[in-house]
């Protein structure tokens, strides 16, 4: 089983912190996941049900023609009070809260939003599912640089405090090797394969 992990581009109002805010991709984010996919095929596609990544997603499987599933436990993070403002903008409003964010997400969520604890529950989730029913397909995952994250620290048995430790840029798609066992998992005692960027 192989599986590609897919980012969406960049978003039309710029890096900000989007999280649940339904932007849609800028000109520039079309043509950076068109760049990253070209030449390669998968059996299925699944994606976050915003449109920074389900339009793109529906528009290649409809290409390359492959099922497309919506899977809400794709979706970003909720950043709660910092949804739509950029680093910039939370430096000088609540530049202690941002910095702590940044040392260790998983001890401080921002003000109202989603914790780690609960993004890895959902995101985890559907790896386990898509497992389920996985067989021999090659599955893309069109998706956000939380839920990305998460799956490349289980695969790492890294602890979610280390998330902001995965560079995970616009359009980066990334290699996951299924392991045998059908999962990933954070257990210390399970050998896991390195995820690849290609």
């Amino acid at each position: 089983m192989l599986a590609h992990l897919l980012r969406h581009g960049e978003t039309e109002g710029g890096a900000r912190y989007w999280g649940r805010t339904d932007v849609p991709l800028s000109s520039r984010g079309w043509r950076q996941m068109r760049t990253a996919v070209t030449g390669r095929s998968w059996d299925l596609i699944v994606s976050s049900p915003l449109r920074r990544c389900a339009t793109f997603a529906e528009a290649l499987a409809e290409e390359i023609a492959v099922p497309c599933t919506l899977e809400p436990d794709l979706r970003e993070a909720s950043f709660g009070d910092w949804e739509g403002r950029s680093a910039a903008e939370l430096s000088e409003s609540d530049a202690e809260r941002l910095r702590l964010f940044w040392s260790d997400p998983s001890a401080h969520t921002p003000p109202g939003g989603e914790s780690l604890g609960d993004l890895q529950a959902r995101v985890m989730a559907v790896w386990h599912r898509l497992a389920k029913v996985a067989d021999s397909r090659r599955i893309l995952i069109v998706t956000h640089g939380g839920p990305i994250r998460v799956f490349q620290a289980a695969q790492a048995r890294m602890p979610l405090s280390a998330l902001m430790s995965f560079d995970v840029p616009h359009a980066a798609l990334i290699r996951i090797d299924w392991p045998e066992h059908g999962s990933l998992t954070t257990d210390p005692g399970v050998s896991l394969p390195t995820a690849e960027h290609r």
